[in-house]
């Protein structure tokens, strides 16, 4: 049996599945535990996380119908409940500061969040400029054309954005951890809806912000 380093390959390959499901585990709770206070964030969540597993189920049907789903449902209602209702003083129940969690953020942080989101506000702009996009796309005809368009330009938005701060992380904190990031994004709505499914029975029984967060 060959050897990597004096170890089996079989229990090499086993190690770094354990290593990358450990830190998907540790993105997962610092993400809960640093941002996610709010019980209108977490229902608000909630909401994104449905309507992001509507968006995967049209994604191989109708593209571009998905992105105009994901962005404007569910990244809409997903950044409102960080920028609007998500406290932003003192977190007393991890005793550190707002200035620190966003240090630390591995994905986007705040600041990081209002480029994406100006980029994908103004994208829209170019199809007046370039209706055919330089080629890429065919040029709309009328106002539903038109729509479509944004919405396959939406989805290379949200590919790119994907795409860069993996390879942002891969050079600021190695491959790993721009791997398990790219995995914990993608699989956030199911994770989301297991985490806050009970959100919006704890806000209609007037409960504004979750008591205190358990480590799993």
């Amino acid at each position: 049996m060959p050897f990597v380093w004096g170890m089996p390959n079989h229990l090499h390959e086993e190690r770094d599945v354990k290593d990358f499901l450990q830190a998907l585990r540790v993105q997962r709770w610092d993400d809960h535990r640093y941002y996610h206070h709010s019980r209108i964030n977490q229902s608000l969540h909630l909401l994104s996380a449905i309507s992001f597993l509507v968006a995967y189920a049209l994604l191989f049907k109708d593209p571009a119908m998905a992105a105009l789903i994901a962005w404007l449902v569910s990244m809409v209602s997903r950044q409102a409940g960080h920028f609007f209702f998500e406290p932003k003083g003192y977190d007393h129940i991890n005793q550190v500061t707002h200035e620190y969690k966003e240090a630390i953020k591995v994905g986007y942080n705040l600041q990081r969040k209002v480029v994406l989101m100006a980029i994908w506000a103004c994208s829209p702009l170019l199809l007046v400029w370039q209706p055919g996009l330089f080629g890429l796309l065919e040029p709309h005809a009328d106002w539903r054309g038109f729509i479509h368009n944004v919405g396959w330009m939406w989805l290379w938005v949200g590919v790119g954005g994907l795409l860069f701060r993996m390879v942002q992380l891969f050079v600021q904190q190695g491959v790993q951890t721009g791997l398990v990031w790219v995995t914990k994004i993608l699989t956030d709505p199911f994770h989301d809806i297991m985490l806050y499914h009970k959100a919006p029975w704890y806000l209609l029984r007037g409960q504004m912000m979750d008591p205190g967060h358990r480590a799993p």
